[in-house]
């Protein structure tokens, strides 16, 4: 126990002063951009959307923005780093996941609605359960997606200030927390989406660097960083549980050890390409943009840079595993979530680690910023002009509504981050992506593709995708904890493993087998949406087919959605 005390003390590293000076420049700098291009009185579709001002140029660097998330930068290359390829594989489905979003929902999405992924989803069904239920959907798939930022700011700021304490990492989290929200109340969609703007040019710059700087030092030879991770691999501690050290390059370590990890890795797989078209604060990015045009334009512009930005986290996370290493990857704070900033710091000492520390920082405030965005304008928008007011609100009544939920929703992030904050947030992401792909995406290709789809249909696959989905996670052997087993590597040898991310020997109620729900829950979904659709004598073929002139050509789409 000592030995890892003095390791972890050991890895808190750099500057402290200087980190934390980086990060309050950035902070103002970036307010004050939000202060310039958006202060002052907005109407809800300035709030919400920007007033579709956005090239998709623009539009599809903010996206990239919004994607690359702490779970991009910070959890992936630390799943990299402990896990070798089959870290990657989370990188691989996250921009797979772009070529169902761009082939599917992008143009049509944009074309159709105007605000809210509701404004789509009620178009041609009952308002008021479809809006309630969307709602309910938004707002459970934002809180997965808030809590793993807030998770992630938790374990970079211990290893940025040496602080370990709890009431410092929390106070920290509550920190960011205030700024996200005043991101969004001073500049709504348009200063958030600026924010996310400069973020995603500092992150891929960053990141490239990185990437140079790493290979410079194999000779710019990936075979060289391969090698060398996996070299310190074998020297590490716990050799046999770094991905059987000597397999690091190879898939299947991890999510190919037993059967049930590999039908595991299905459900993972499913969960991260189909979770994408169905998260709510991307689809709403797609209404910043004046034309369906620009909002093809804006996924182009997101795959290319998404795409490379993944290409750069295998050499950054393997670099981790090599320059780092395991041990002191595992023994700091955020454990995983440490992996870069340590790499930033093996390379450039400390004023490498605050750069990446600050835009680390950056990339949290403005993921967190456009998930508040999204939820609150789901309750202003949706639960009370919609539902509650039946659409006889003011547009100045639904901004203010919009603004006290982006503080409730700041609050509720900061104490759900405060009890996430030691998870790896590339794991903690990949759940709501099953919960987004569960609960979203199949009310969305039936709405827009199949015209015996119904209000039934739409409240089952919801409903029955969501609770299907949080239900299995909760019974998993993610939430219950489970006690180490003795279990067969690749390279033949057998170390104690526990699949659980909230290991409690003393505490086990799971009866699910797998981490990731996706398998069961999306098919079901599905298969709800159908039975449901089919059990009601729902049918409105002249609003379908409105919907479906709307969706493919564009044409009516104006300041306001008839229903």
């Amino acid at each position: 126990m000592a030995g890892l005390t003095s390791l972890a003390a050991a890895t808190t590293v750099g500057n402290p002063t200087l980190n934390i000076s980086i990060f309050v420049i950035f902070v103002l700098v970036t307010l004050t951009v939000v202060i310039k291009v958006a202060g002052g009185k907005k109407t809800a579709e300035q709030y919400y959307t920007a007033g579709g001002a956005f090239s998709g140029r623009q539009n599809g660097i903010a996206i990239a923005g919004d994607y690359l998330s702490a779970a991009s930068f910070l959890g992936i290359a630390g799943a990299i780093a402990l896990q070798g390829m089959d870290g990657f594989l989370y990188s691989i489905g996250f921009l797979v996941a772009w070529l169902v979003a761009l082939l599917l929902v992008a143009e049509l999405m944009r074309n159709t609605g105007r605000f809210t992924m509701a404004d789509v989803l009620a178009y041609r069904l009952k308002q008021r359960p479809i809006r309630i239920a969307v709602s309910v959907s938004v707002l459970c798939v934002s809180l997965f997606y808030l809590l793993a930022q807030m998770a992630g700011a938790g374990g970079l700021v211990s290893l940025l200030l040496g602080v370990s304490g709890e009431m410092a990492q929390n106070l920290v989290i509550a920190v960011v927390g205030v700024v996200m929200v005043t991101y969004v109340l001073i500049g709504g969609m348009k200063g958030t989406t600026w924010v996310q703007i400069i973020k995603a040019v500092l992150l891929i710059t960053a990141a490239f660097v990185m990437t140079v700087w790493v290979l410079g030092k194999y000779g710019f030879s990936l075979s060289g960083l391969f090698d060398g991770a996996i070299e310190t691999a074998k020297g590490s501690a716990n050799a046999k549980t770094v991905a059987g050290a000597d397999k690091l390059t190879h898939y299947g370590v991890k999510y190919g050890v037993t059967t049930t990890s590999k039908i595991d890795f299905i459900s993972l797989a499913l969960a991260l390409v189909l979770g994408t078209a169905g998260l709510p604060h991307v689809l709403q990015r797609f209404y910043t943009v004046p034309t369906s045009k620009q909002a093809r334009k804006s996924v182009e512009w997101a795959i290319w840079l998404i795409g490379g930005f993944y290409l750069l986290t295998l050499v950054i996370g393997f670099g981790a595993g090599a320059l780092v290493g395991p041990d002191k990857i595992s023994a700091a704070p955020g454990k995983a979530n440490s992996a870069a900033p340590l790499l930033a710091y093996e390379l450039g000492g400390s004023w490498m680690l605050g750069i990446v520390a600050g835009i680390a920082f950056a990339t949290i405030l403005a993921v967190v910023a456009g998930l508040t965005i999204t939820a609150s304008a789901t309750f202003a928008h949706d639960l009370y002009k919609e539902v509650f007011k039946r659409g006889q609100s003011t547009q100045d009544q639904e901004v203010k509504v919009a603004r006290y939920s982006a503080i409730a929703i700041g609050l509720v992030a900061i104490f759900g981050g405060m009890l996430a904050k030691s998870q790896n947030i590339a794991f903690l992401v990949a759940l709501a992506f099953a919960v987004a792909a569960s609960a979203n995406l199949p009310t969305i290709l039936y709405s827009l593709f199949w015209k015996g789809f119904n209000t039934k249909g739409a409240l089952w696959s919801i409903y029955g995708g969501l609770i299907s989905s949080i239900g299995l996670i909760i019974f998993s052997p993610v939430v219950s904890g489970k006690p180490a087993v003795a279990t067969k590597l690749a390279d033949g040898t057998s170390a104690m493993l526990s699949p659980s991310m909230f290991t409690n020997p003393d505490i086990d109620f799971h009866w699910f087998p797998l981490d990731n729900p996706g398998l069961i829950s999306i098919p079901l979904a599905f298969f709800l949406g159908w039975l449901g659709s089919k059990l009601s004598k729902e049918h409105n073929a002249q609003k379908y087919a409105e919907m479906e002139v709307r969706s493919l050509t564009g044409h009516g789409v104006g300041p306001a959605v008839d229903h």
